[in-house]
């Protein structure tokens, strides 16, 4: 399926909002259709207008209707993106002229996806949305490995965090972030953090141990998906010998010991029951 480059001159939304259209934030998931909630599955299948994130793959989209009409306004760091008000125009636009629309976002529409700000710009319009939650990359990557985020002995919380900075914003004081980590046993998941992950691996290092185990997954969920498991002290080292990139989650904290031993109880198993746990 082609994914066309939408202009990036924004449309005039009309002055007053018409009758009929509706709009819903769907969160899509890491990228496996089976990990679609219900709900969202319906969402999907009942849309008229689809605008769709570019980590969204093609196996999702393929459960649309025929007749929707799909528009692909793709957001991802390092690549030409398609500006966030021309977005929320289309938004508005749509639902104007009586469109089901179904905003179509990578993982949860809540974590990082920018769903609070196109929430707040709908609503300021007197438009009412719903919003689904998915199941963010963050949980399904560290899931595929077998380990979990939370563990009663490990972590008694986690931590969801950006590595990218809003222009303009200092960002997440990692060292401050460190300490708290350590001192309360929280598991950190850093999103979009792969090109800064020196710096983040530097700062971090100031409050938790070098032998602090991470785990990178890439392309969660997805028949594709890599991962490597290091220590914090060769975060940075890691990710460029095994050649990780974006989209990719860091976890950080001693729940990633249970990759390893996931992969002992895998290995220990009869070959009639062995299956792998990452791509």
């Amino acid at each position: 399926m082609s994914r066309p480059t939408p202009s990036t001159t924004p449309p005039t939304a009309p002055p007053h909002l018409g009758t009929g259209g509706s709009c819903t934030l769907v969160g899509a998931g890491p990228g496996d259709p089976e990990l679609l909630t219900l709900k969202a599955l319906k969402a999907i299948q009942a849309a008229t207008v689809l605008l769709v994130d570019d980590l969204v793959s093609d196996a999702i989209v393929e459960h649309a209707s025929p007749t929707a009409r799909i528009v692909y306004v793709g957001k991802r760091g390092g690549c030409k993106s398609t500006p966030q008000a021309f977005i929320e125009k289309l938004m508005l636009m749509a639902v104007n002229e009586g469109e089901n629309v179904v905003r179509l976002k990578g993982g949860d529409p809540f974590i990082f996806g920018r769903g609070g700000e196109e929430v707040e710009h709908l609503r300021a319009a007197g438009v009412q949305v719903t919003v689904i939650n998915g199941i963010t990359a963050g949980l399904a990557g560290l899931t595929s490995l077998g380990a979990p985020l939370t563990h009663r002995a490990h972590a008694h919380g986690v931590v969801f965090v950006t590595g990218h900075a809003k222009p303009g914003d200092a960002g997440t004081d990692w060292r401050q972030l460190a300490t708290t980590a350590r001192d309360a046993k929280l598991t950190l998941v850093i999103y979009m953090g792969v090109s800064g992950a020196a710096h983040i691996e530097h700062e971090l290092l100031t409050g938790l141990p070098a032998s602090t185990p991470v785990a990178i997954i890439q392309h969660a969920s997805l028949p594709h998906q890599r991962h490597a498991v290091a220590t914090l002290g060769t975060l940075q080292a890691t990710i460029a010998r095994e050649g990780l990139a974006s989209p990719s989650v860091i976890v950080v904290g001693d729940v990633v010991h249970g990759v390893a031993a996931a992969a002992s109880a895998a290995d220990a198993a009869p070959a009639a029951t062995k299956r792998r746990v990452s791509g």
